[in-house]
């Protein structure tokens, strides 16, 4: 039997920063329909599970091509609801509607439009070949922990966030650190259903660019990865 690769992408409705940002037209679609139309690029998908507490998100995105409606429920739709448990509930979900489990999980975020489908793929690849349970995407950081990236310590003092062990007199002598872009999150099906956390012994990151990085939260946000596409098609 065949494995299964599901492509779950959740959004609740409305959004403080940004109002209803992710029906918001961005580049002449909304922005939802972004990650659907990467995810159906890709080939990797029979089913393309959207999960949203909004009828117009779920109305959106069957338009762009998901296959899959997941309506959300109240209580995994509030500003403290955690993200994986919105997946879980929509994995549950596509699984009842499909008669199969799946074998793996690839969640995209709305809100970080700018990836290419080259960078699901490999996502997904880095899984495989590694043997691991899951895989997140990042950018290398602006701001390094060891190096000027602080913090108020408990006794009012400002120092590193991490402090080194060996001074560091250059940003490039510092660890490699990333800033989580919010874009790719691939898993293997029971690593997500059955283990805590987002980070485990296996976890491994993917790097992508900053240019295709940004996670819209702000107005500015959204000019900026507006501005970036349009260069990107040449509008």
């Amino acid at each position: 039997m065949s494995e299964i690769i599901l492509c779950t992408i959740c959004a609740r409705g409305g959004s403080k920063g940004v109002p209803d940002k992710n029906i918001r037209d961005l580049a002449g679609k909304p922005l939802l329909a972004h990650s659907i139309e990467q995810a159906i690029k890709t080939e990797l998908f029979e089913n393309i599970a959207f999960s949203s507490d909004s009828e117009d998100y779920l109305v959106a995105a069957r338009h762009a091509g998901a296959t899959i409606l997941v309506k959300r429920p109240p209580d995994l739709a509030t500003d403290k609801s955690g993200k994986i448990a919105a997946i879980r509930h929509c994995v549950n979900t596509a699984e009842q509607t499909i008669g199969r489990r799946v074998d793996i999980v690839v969640d995209l975020d709305c809100t970080s439009p700018l990836r290419l489908p080259s960078d699901i793929v490999n996502c997904v690849r880095l899984l495989k070949d590694k043997g691991i349970g899951n895989v997140i995407t990042g950018a290398p950081a602006r701001r390094s922990p060891y190096f000027n990236l602080v913090e108020r310590q408990p006794d009012g003092r400002v120092d590193l966030a991490k402090r080194p062990d060996n001074l560091l007199l250059r940003r490039q002598d510092a660890p490699e650190c990333y800033d989580m872009n919010a874009s790719i999150y691939v898993w293997k099906r029971d690593v997500l259903m059955d283990e805590n956390g987002l980070f485990h012994a296996d976890t491994d990151i993917y790097v992508m660019p900053e240019e295709r990085s940004i996670d819209i939260d702000s107005e500015l946000d959204f000019d900026i990865v507006s501005m970036l596409l349009k260069a990107r098609t040449g509008d």
